[in-house]
């Protein structure tokens, strides 16, 4: 640089320099494209849009945007909260036992009205005795959400007694009478009969809850004379009377009792696997003897009836599933109930069910007992009391493995059993200890001290008196 220059004209030289290099980077606005490409350019009238926000900013005066799941996630927490409530069993204990209660009284009338016309009947032969017996079995259940722990443990041994008394008077002549084959009936005068077994599923319980929780008291079940006496023998003593008459269905369902109980009471795995064992040989014994047993348990998995008739009633439950599709033929529609299919209204009432309601009739059903097992689970997992938690244990093992054994035995994947559906198929003798025993399962849910509290808030003279307490602690001064 000449040393002459001047300080100015050294500034103006570089601002110059600056500009050139400026010019020569900014492509000019009116230069012509490459050939093969074509520029998208915006209309130069009206206002141009603000750039879009980028890198997690945004644009002033919107609100932020929710991160992806949100509402799911919060959906999901407010189901869990609501799941969690201590009134939530007692809930699902109520309205499920209904719901199934009053979806049977439709089916059995739909599906036992054109075996009432059969025998001479009025077409709601069967639907009035069943309903008679639900309106009966409310009432129960009523009495029994409403009794104290302590009522239901003193009931425990005399119902016991009179339970064991009836069934041996099944087996006196002229007292007892045989159905299907079975000896296990009571005849009560006019159309009305009972079944004193199914009542033996009931005394079995409570009785076998008293007894755990007084030895659990007293520090007994540790050792295993304490855990299977007297509780096994009189198990057997009620098998045995059942066996007497040739219900092997209800002594599975006994058995499971049984088995439910021993489970809750901590039994040993030892004597757990030995009592099974004696169990399931017994039961192979009589299955092995009885040619009517073999077939049964020979019509698992079978499709087609045999040249001489054999499985006719399993084919014919799937026959009936399988026509149902989607959502069925409609309520009354059923085509199997019409001579086909044998006992539509007891022991194969779910393939009725199927096959006018379809899937999603058959799904319900499903899910009202998954809600009541779940119920009787959470009753039996969150109380204190040894007593409700065996009782309730026991009425949860009682419905849910007769729910199973019935629905596997129309589907082909257990033996036929002849137990009815809980709840559902017709038949009172069955209906009522079985809604005796949700009314059980109520009066547990409510004596939890939390769901106690929500009650007792939710009753309106709580209310006032909560109302007005809070309105006289206010300071004189406040409006």
């Amino acid at each position: 640089m000449p040393a002459d220059e001047s300080p100015s004209a050294r500034g103006t030289g570089r601002s110059r320099a600056s500009a050139a290099i400026s010019r020569a980077l900014t492509p000019p606005l009116t230069q012509p494209a490459p050939a093969g490409i074509a520029l998208r350019s915006r209309p130069a009238t009206g206002p141009r849009r603000p750039p879009a926000a980028r890198g997690g900013t945004r644009a002033p005066g919107k609100p932020p945007r929710p991160p992806r799941g949100a509402a799911l996630r919060r959906t999901y927490e407010r189901a869990r909260r609501a799941w969690d409530r201590p009134l939530t069993a007692y809930y699902l204990i109520l309205g499920a036992g209904l719901l199934i209660t009053v979806l049977g009284l439709v089916m059995v009338y739909s599906a036992s009205m054109i075996k009432a016309l059969e025998l001479s009947r009025p077409s709601t032969y069967f639907f009035r005795k069943q309903f008679l017996a639900a309106v009966i079995g409310a009432g129960l259940m009523l009495l029994a959400s409403r009794m104290p722990v302590k009522l239901h443990r003193a009931l425990a041994y005399p119902l016991l007694l009179v339970t064991v008394f009836l069934m041996v008077l099944v087996q006196v002549p002229g007292i007892g009478m045989s159905v299907n084959g079975n000896q296990n009936w009571i005849y009560l005068g006019g159309p009305f009969q009972l079944q004193p077994s199914e009542f033996g599923k009931l005394a079995l319980i409570l009785w076998g809850a008293d007894l755990i929780a007084r030895k659990q008291d007293k520090r007994l079940l540790t050792q295993w004379k304490h855990m299977l006496v007297p509780l096994v023998p009189v198990a057997f003593m009620l098998l045995g009377l059942i066996m007497l008459g040739g219900d092997m269905g209800t002594a599975i369902i006994l058995t499971a009792i049984l088995f439910g109980l021993l489970w809750l009471a901590g039994a040993p795995t030892r004597l757990f696997a030995g009592v099974l064992a004696f169990a399931v040989a017994i039961g192979f014994l009589l299955i092995k003897t009885s040619p009517n047993r073999m077939s049964r348990l020979a019509c698992m998995g079978v499709s087609e009836p045999s040249p001489d008739g054999g499985c006719w009633q399993a084919v014919h439950g799937i026959y009936a599933l399988a026509s149902g599709g989607w959502f069925g033929s409609g309520l009354g529609a059923s085509v199997e109930k019409w001579g086909q299919l044998p006992e539509p209204h007891t022991d194969f009432i779910f393939a009725i069910t199927g096959e006018e309601l379809g899937l999603a009739g058959t799904l319900s059903v499903l899910a009202l007992f998954a809600a009541l097992g779940y119920a009787g689970i959470r009753v039996a997992g969150r109380t204190e009391d040894p007593f409700v938690r065996y009782a309730a244990g026991g009425v949860t093992t009682w419905i849910t493995a007769q729910a199973v054994i019935n629905i596997g035995a129309v589907l082909g994947l257990l033996p036929i059993a002849g137990v009815p559906l809980p709840l559902f198929s017709y038949g009172g003798s069955a209906l009522l200890p079985t809604m005796f025993a949700v009314g059980l399962m109520i009066a547990f849910a409510r004596e939890d001290p939390a769901a106690r509290a929500s009650l007792a808030m939710r009753r309106p003279g709580v209310r006032w008196k909560t109302m007005r307490r809070r309105v006289m602690k206010r300071p004189s001064g406040e409006r």
